[in-house]
């Protein structure tokens, strides 16, 4: 009896559709796959290289469903969505990759504090609150991590919204009133040397794939910078691709995953957070890694075998590009100005313009004796001032 291979997955339907989305398109179309999106605007990006799109929030289920009815799989460029609500399609045959479940466990950040400690993950010291407890409660609490502490919101914070440093017992109190008492997790302020990242992809078969360990750089708690590889020592390095494997196995991961990481004066990596997705510490993949984070995503999410992480120079560095306080004119100055760098690519993703937006970022290949600091300094010059 002749045995047939079953069919590749040919339509992928993205939830989202933005720059992580929009940057899925060259991969999309070297791998053979029509791209769907569900995304709000006509005007997002991933509308431009998508298949079709479906034009709905991204949370709407109903549009969820048609998108549905038109893909093989279903993958995400963010995880604000519905899962409760998304849960009949995936009883009814949806596949999602990554699961619902995965998407549940990072929308709040006590239950990916709850699962990093349940599987052996180093952590820092946390606490949460529902909302409901009193002043001393609240105290009782706080003065158990310690002071500084850091309060987030436990749903719906990114790019450092819904965070905030509380330095004393007397901000305590007026920094939760701020929040609305809204449901936070309290965790311990890290004196970290350096914030650390890394991607990881996990194909439906168990096969892992592995990115170089980053080091990124924060500006208002929101990367600016990007460093591949990061300089660190090999027991670092081999910390975090000990926690990546963990993490994808134990969560069973069919797609990519984000992981945030801070290294301690004493070399001890505690984990941070995590994204169930393409990330902005792996945008530098695009040029120097011979898999990209996003063909990698469609990779693991179609069935196809993944590919390998290895960069193509010996070192990197990404910038982001946010939206300045100045005339659209000034930023497109700018722009004319980096993309005249040697060994640099440059990608705009054509988004309305506004103060601290993700409006693009900008990555330049090294050779081994270059200073990666020197180059952000000079690519930030020009765009920052």
């Amino acid at each position: 009896m002749v045995q047939v291979k079953p069919a590749k997955i040919k339509r992928v339907g993205v939830i989202g559709g933005g720059q992580l989305a929009w940057m899925m398109g060259p991969a999309a179309q070297v791998l053979g796959i029509d791209l769907i999106v569900q995304t709000l605007h006509t005007s997002d990006p991933a509308v431009a290289i998508a298949h079709s799109a479906v034009i709905a929030p991204v949370a709407d289920v109903t549009a969820t469903t048609t998108l549905a009815a038109q893909c093989d799989v279903i993958t995400f460029e963010n995880e604000f969505i519905d899962c409760a609500g998304l849960q009949p399609l995936a009883d009814q045959g949806t596949r999602f990759r990554p699961s619902l479940d995965v998407l549940s466990l990072v929308l709040d950040k006590r239950h990916q504090r709850e699962f990093f400690e349940q599987i052996g993950l180093p952590n820092p010291r946390y606490d949460f609150l529902e909302g409901h407890e009193s002043e001393a409660d609240l105290m009782t609490k706080a003065k158990r991590i310690g002071f500084p502490l850091v309060m987030k919101t436990r749903r719906l914070g990114y790019d450092g919204y819904g965070t905030a440093i509380v330095q004393t017992t007397s901000q305590l109190s007026v920094i939760w009133d701020r929040f609305n008492h809204a449901p936070v997790l309290l965790e311990e302020f890290v004196p970290f040397k350096q914030e650390l990242a890394m991607m990881v992809a996990r194909a439906a078969g168990g096969a892992i794939a592995i990115y170089p360990t980053v080091e990124t750089q924060q500006v208002d708690q929101i990367c600016r910078r990007v460093i591949a590889p990061a300089r660190v020592t090999p027991v670092v390095a081999t910390a975090m691709a000990e926690i990546a494997r963990t993490l994808v196995t134990q969560l069973e991961l069919v797609g990519i995953m984000g992981i945030e990481c801070f290294l301690t004066p004493d070399d001890r990596v505690l984990i941070n957070e995590i994204a169930p997705r393409t990330h902005n510490s792996g945008h530098y993949s695009l040029d120097t890694c011979i898999t990209s984070q996003f063909e990698q995503q469609l990779r693991a999410v179609s069935d196809r075998p993944l590919g390998p992480t290895d960069l193509t120079c010996p070192q990197a560095v990404m910038v982001n590009l946010l939206g300045l306080d100045e005339p659209e004119a000034s930023h497109y100055q700018k722009l004319q100005t980096l993309r005249q760098r040697p060994q640099a690519n440059l990608y705009w993703y054509n988004k309305g313009i506004r103060p601290g937006r993700k409006l693009g970022h900008i990555t330049q290949c090294l050779g081994a004796g270059e200073d990666p600091e020197m180059a952000a300094d000079a690519i930030e010059a020009i765009w920052y001032g």
